[in-house]
């Protein structure tokens, strides 16, 4: 898979691109976690390789491009992309659903960005619980509602499954998985202070507050071995 070589402000520019096209396109926001789930799951690391634009939402991600001489301008953290997307739809009058989360955050999440983003348009929100009839019922909502930008929260890979799955026949020109974002604006969960971000830590502060993702970053040191091994084969 690849990394799009783009700025925060690129990649904003990229989905604006692609809400005029009018045409539908996946975005993803991948981190080490993700890469290495894609080396594991042939059909996520088809996906990735599918999308229509890739960004870098990991320091370890931005390291590796580094090492393997296909440096990417810097780190665009998904919640912070999907800030920028509102700010925008707000400025531009485009109409965003929210998908995913627990019952009640999508809807949370929803009114909070529209205070902070007066005229932002919200199409439609529905929980990630979903499934048979109400699955269903969802697509044809979407159809009908048929909104410029999807945000989905259903979690990696499943939102990057579900969207790969469903994008062509809803015919939305931006749908972005944004993983915990609903549940920040929600106010369910936090994000971590400003000067931990600046120091690249935001990591470390989510196993503080969340120490069950231990699990998860266990898969990090192999991350970095296998950029290693990349770089002595040659590869990119």
């Amino acid at each position: 898979m690849g990394f799009d070589p783009v700025s925060m402000e690129q990649a904003l520019d990229r989905l604006e691109q692609f809400v005029h096209s009018g045409k539908p396109h996946l975005v993803v926001t991948a981190n080490p976690e993700m890469v290495m789930k894609a080396r594991r799951d042939p059909l996520l690391q088809e996906i990735l390789q599918r999308a229509d634009l890739v960004v870098a939402d990991g320091i370890g991600v931005v390291w590796a491009s580094g090492v393997l001489r296909q440096a990417v301008p810097e780190r665009i953290p998904g919640i912070e992309l999907a800030e920028g997307l509102l700010k925008r739809a707000a400025e531009k009058k485009w109409r965003v659903f929210f998908l995913g989360g627990e019952p009640g955050v999508a809807d949370k999440a929803a009114a909070a960005v529209q205070k902070r983003w007066p005229g932002l348009e919200i199409a439609g929100t529905y929980h990630g619980f979903f499934r048979g009839p109400e699955e269903e019922e969802l697509l044809a909502r979407l159809k009908e509602l048929r909104p410029d930008v999807l945000l989905a929260a259903l979690g990696v890979p499943r939102q990057e499954k579900w969207l790969a799955a469903h994008l062509a026949q809803l015919k939305i020109p931006v749908a972005v998985g944004v993983g915990g974002s609903f549940n920040v604006w929600a106010g369910v969960d936090k994000r971590a202070p400003m000067w931990m971000r600046k120091l690249n830590l935001e990591w470390l502060y989510r196993l503080i507050r969340q120490p069950w993702r231990i699990k998860r970053m266990a898969v990090l040191p192999v991350f970095v071995l296998t950029v290693w091994k990349e770089r002595a084969a040659g590869r990119r």
